[in-house]
C-alpha cells in the first residue's frame, strides 16, 4: 500500500505514468473515443470521468514547461457548437496545478486521432464529451 496516491489512479495507470518521459503524451479519452483503434496502450478507467482523473493525475504528473501549450483538447466537429460545460471544469483543475495555464490547444478530430496513435497511453473513461492530451514535463526541484 502507498500513501497519497489518489484511489482513482489504478496501479496500471501509475506504472505507465512512471514509464513516461518528458515530452511523452497521455490521452484522456471520453466514452465515445475509439481507444482500441487509435492507441498502442490503453488503460481502462470505466466508471470514471475525465475531470476526476485529471485532478488525480495532475497531483503526480508534471506538465511540460518547455512547450507553450502542454494540454490539447479535441475541437468540436461543428465550429458553431457551444463549448461543452465540462471544459470549464477541466480549465479550473489544470489552473489549480499549472499557474501558467491559459487555455487548451484545439486539435481537429482526425489530427487528434493521429496524436493519440503516437501517444504513450490512452486512458479510456466514461466521460460523455471531452478528449484531452497531456504532455509530460519534468519534476522541477
Amino acid at each position: 500500500m502507498l500513501k497519497n496516491i489518489p484511489a482513482v489512479i489504478s496501479p496500471e495507470l501509475l506504472y505507465h505514468m512512471m514509464c513516461m518521459g518528458h515530452g511523452d503524451e497521455l490521452v484522456l479519452a471520453d466514452g465515445d473515443f475509439p481507444v482500441d483503434t487509435f492507441s498502442q496502450r490503453v488503460s481502462y478507467a470505466y466508471g470514471h470521468e475525465i475531470s476526476e482523473l485529471l485532478d488525480a493525475i495532475l497531483q503526480l504528473f508534471p506538465l511540460d514547461p518547455f512547450v507553450e501549450i502542454p494540454v490539447a483538447i479535441m475541437a468540436p466537429v461543428d465550429e458553431n457548437a457551444k463549448e461543452p460545460p465540462n471544459w470549464k471544469k477541466y480549465r479550473s483543475i489544470i489552473a489549480k496545478y499549472e499557474n501558467r495555464f491559459k487555455d487548451f490547444e484545439y486539435v481537429e478530430r482526425f489530427d487528434f486521432y493521429e496524436r493519440a496513435k503516437n501517444s504513450h497511453l490512452v486512458v479510456a473513461t466514461t466521460e460523455p464529451d471531452g478528449n484531452l492530451v497531456l504532455k509530460k514535463g519534468v519534476v522541477m526541484l
